[in-house]
């Protein structure tokens, strides 16, 4: 699953000649987000997510990034429930941005604001905040989704850089998660996590450098979410069956190798 193109069906430029009568509808239900089983996270979020998720990193090369678990199984999300409500104590901004995305425009350096218009969030029958006045200037909704945009889009790009920081210092290891419950075992692999023997044995300098820049921080929080993949083997639990007959998954139910 390629994680930086989740959801997006039909994304296309915004301009007010296609898009002068579009409204986009502030939502609750996040169906679209059912088959997500990781979201991106930028690294300023690491602190509320890791409340809820565990963070790890996917990808190689330019497309290594930090992520967060939401399911045990290809195409499950484990916090979005039947009725499209999130459970989750956090929404990722990679989420809350639905349906906005930036794409690279034709020469590759100039970013383009672009939306999702199979998304049903998106309408033309006035539900929601438009996108332009009657006279197709910007509203102010418009210019508050393209500075959020913004910030996200520099945030990304920084936290890319510090996964690709952790790669360069050999900091990162694939890891196997064995999740196990009363009459099941699931697999996790395709994931990778800090190595802390080899974080240990870096020299002072290289640690002031984390330390001044705030990556250290980030490592560290990263390292305390793995607690929630204990969290994460009890939603995936099975729905049948009483919490007796599923039991209660403790640390010893998770082997990470």
């Amino acid at each position: 699953m390629a994680p930086q193109v989740l959801f997006y069906e039909q994304a296309v430029p915004i301009s007010s000649e296609q898009h002068r009568d579009a409204t986009v509808q502030g939502t609750a239900d996040y169906a679209f987000a059912r088959s997500a089983n990781v979201v991106p996270l930028v690294a300023q979020e690491f602190a509320v997510a890791g409340g809820d998720y565990a963070i790890v990193f996917v990808g190689r090369d330019e497309d290594l990034l930090p992520v967060a678990l939401l399911g045990v199984r290809e195409s499950e999300n484990l916090f979005v429930t039947e009725d499209g409500r999130w459970e989750g104590g956090y929404i990722p901004a990679f989420v809350r941005r639905y349906p906005f995305v930036f794409a690279h425009g034709p020469d590759d350096d100039r970013l383009i604001l672009c939306i999702d218009e199979a998304s049903p969030l998106v309408n033309r029958e006035g539900r929601g905040e438009r996108l332009f006045d009657s006279t197709g200037a910007k509203t102010s909704y418009l210019d508050n989704v393209l500075t959020f945009m913004q910030r996200y889009q520099a945030a990304f790009q920084s936290s890319q850089r510090f996964a690709r920081r952790l790669r360069e210092l050999d900091l990162l290891q694939p890891v196997q998660a064995q999740l196990r419950g009363p009459g099941s075992e699931i697999q996790l692999r395709g994931f990778m996590t800090v190595n802390r023997e080899k974080l240990a044995a870096l020299d002072a300098a290289t640690v002031e450098d984390l330390f001044r820049t705030g990556a250290l921080e980030a490592i560290y929080l990263h390292l305390a979410s793995m607690r929630n993949l204990q969290r994460l083997a009890q939603r995936a639990a099975p729905a049948a069956g009483s919490p007796s007959d599923r039991g209660d998954l403790d640390e010893g139910d998770i082997l990470l190798n």
